[in-house]
């Protein structure tokens, strides 16, 4: 096992983030912030303007500073591997560490590798050498994973993500891979619909495939949701997939672009994981979205309301070799993959939920990894349908930040922002007994990223915490860009360690932030801050538990995804 530390400054950081994903400690909300009274948008505006009188609102004078552009690559700012702790460790003389996917490295009917690990363990085979073997096993997602290898941050011995994407798109990018084995259990990607409206686009459209359900959402007919296509097997796989239904030569065509743009007006919002997904189905977000079949199949209240469409190629979780492996470490990676394929280890994966649709072939072929890149690329470019962001961030400056947290703040904000795209408009507003509006909105061009960096390195801390004067004034701020910028989507990111001491509580804005319809995304500081999460579940946004070892991944993550 290599482990190869890249001395990154970015690491400092405890900064905001999405995307990725449940091993990134993001956690996508329910309706629990919904305020039991409803108000219309314009008495939401008056009664914003109501609260904000009693709210003391400076203007400071940003500086230039200078952008540094560096670390741009979000694999630089992976957090320390154990960040992602291992599940199980191995005690054998010749021990080989594999990252595995979390559908069959977590518990119950997820926990299949972990049992077959530990069943493996128990047997003490022995090398040519008389050494003997075992596997540890870490919990990682497919893309995240692919993100440690292609870096070189860490290097496990062993891979198995989800499918063969990740893979193909590894190697392109330098990493030593090699197929051990294309499956080691199967699985199928789908999108889940409820009976109903199965009913009324049959009649509408014909067969149920992916391309009626994907024109069906550019019509407007249902609401689909994916997860990001950065970290998440099924997000990527629909991606291309989706692709490939709007132009079957090409997948990067104008066409397929267009067509894309038209199809992801009409998507409420990306999660970063599948359980996510699962959550935003059951607040009644959304009434189409993606998931592997051996989730679905084992949720009986799935299989009661929703049927499953395949779509896309196979989930067979294939098994790579990572590097040039010694000769007794090739011996007991061969050794586990056999013993994964052996029958009883093959009846317990169906078990789990693997290996039922092996009858399913797809219809796409094998997208390479030029396709794939430019498919993410694509996504990154158009998944806003050519409307910009409009985003004001939110910084704790209160007391309890002053010294250490909130120079890793600043260092993430900085470092994290460099994700954030130039056609979209940033603010920034800080907060502690009173609230400074420290960057008015701007397009972010070269010269708003010098300004907003001055303004993030001239933070200073002291004093109580106002959260939700500083959200009104936010949400002040992002309804007066509307007339300048028509067409934008607005969002608000709450970055702070503590509760709310000072000025209007969370009762007192809830409606206002429901009425006008704003995600409010926050980022709890080596904190869990309930009120947080109840902020974020106004509007289906995401709330994330964030430390300093793994706040700036996440933080690049969430502006990946969203701007």
């Amino acid at each position: 096992m290599t482990n190869q530390k890249k001395n990154t400054a970015t690491l400092i950081g405890i900064g905001t983030a999405v995307a990725v994903l449940i091993a990134c400690g993001i956690a996508l909300t329910n309706n629990i912030g919904k305020s039991t009274r409803e108000i219309s948008e314009e008495d939401a505006l008056k009664k914003m303007d109501k609260l904000l009188k009693n709210v003391t609102v400076t203007e400071t004078t940003p500086r230039k500073a200078t952008v540094d552009f560096s670390g741009s690559d979000l694999a630089n700012s992976l957090p320390d591997i154990n960040t992602y702790p291992l599940t199980i460790t191995g005690n054998g003389e010749i021990d080989i560490e594999i990252f595995v996917s979390p559908e069959k490295a977590g518990t119950g009917s997820d926990g299949w590798m972990i049992e077959t690990a530990k069943a493996f363990n128990s047997q003490n085979l022995r090398t040519t050498d008389n050494h003997t073997m075992s596997v540890s096993i870490r919990n990682i997602t497919s893309g995240t994973g692919s993100d440690y290898i292609v870096s070189g941050k860490y290097l496990p011995d062993a891979y198995t993500p989800s499918n063969t994407m990740w893979g193909t798109m590894a190697v392109s990018n330098g990493a030593d891979l090699h197929m051990i084995s294309e499956k080691l259990a199967g699985n199928v990607a789908g999108i889940l619909i409820s009976e109903n409206m199965v009913k009324t686009l049959s009649s509408d459209y014909g067969d149920i495939n992916i391309e009626t359900i994907t024109n069906a959402s550019k019509d407007g007919k249902i609401a689909m949701g994916y997860t990001y296509p950065y970290t998440s097997s099924t997000g990527l796989n629909f991606l291309v997939s989706a692709l490939h239904s709007f132009d079957n030569a090409n997948p990067l065509s104008n066409t397929a672009v267009e067509n894309f743009q038209q199809f992801q007006a009409n998507v409420p919002f990306v999660c970063y994981t599948t359980q996510q997904m699962r959550n935003a189905m059951g607040s009644g977000s959304l009434n189409a979205c993606i998931m592997e079949y051996q989730t679905y199949v084992n949720d009986p209240s799935l299989q009661k309301s929703y049927q499953f469409i395949p779509f896309g190629v196979r989930h067979d979780n294939p098994m790579y070799a990572v590097g040039n492996l010694t000769t007794e470490k090739e011996q007991v990676l061969q050794a586990f993959t056999d013993f994964c394929l052996s029958s009883e280890q093959q009846e317990n994966a169906k078990k789990c939920g693997f290996n039922q649709m092996e009858s399913y072939h797809s219809t796409e072929p094998e997208f390479d990894a030029v396709t794939l890149l430019n498919a993410q690329k694509l996504w990154k470019e158009e998944k806003d349908s050519g409307r910009p962001v409009v985003a004001v961030f939110i910084a704790d400056v209160s007391g309890s930040m002053i010294g250490d947290p909130l120079n890793r703040l600043k260092e993430s904000l900085k470092s994290s922002s460099q994700y954030i795209g130039s056609k979209n408009y940033i603010g920034l507003v800080s907060y502690s007994n009173d609230v400074q509006v420290n960057l008015p909105i701007g397009e972010f061009d070269l010269n708003q990223r010098s300004y907003f960096t001055g303004a993030v390195e001239d933070l200073s801390a002291s004093g109580a915490t106002c959260t939700y004067d500083a959200v009104l004034q936010g949400i002040k701020m992002l309804e007066e860009s509307k007339s300048a910028i028509p067409n934008a989507k607005p969002m608000l990111f709450v970055l702070s360690d503590g509760e709310t001491n000072l000025g209007a509580k969370l009762r007192d804005i809830s409606d206002i932030v429901d009425a006008l319809n704003i995600p409010i995304y926050t980022i709890g500081y080596n904190a869990n801050l309930s009120e947080l999460t109840e902020l974020s579940a106004i509007n289906e946004a995401a709330s994330i538990d964030a430390d300093s070892e793994d706040v700036i991944y996440k933080l690049g993550s969430l502006f990946n995804a969203q701007m």
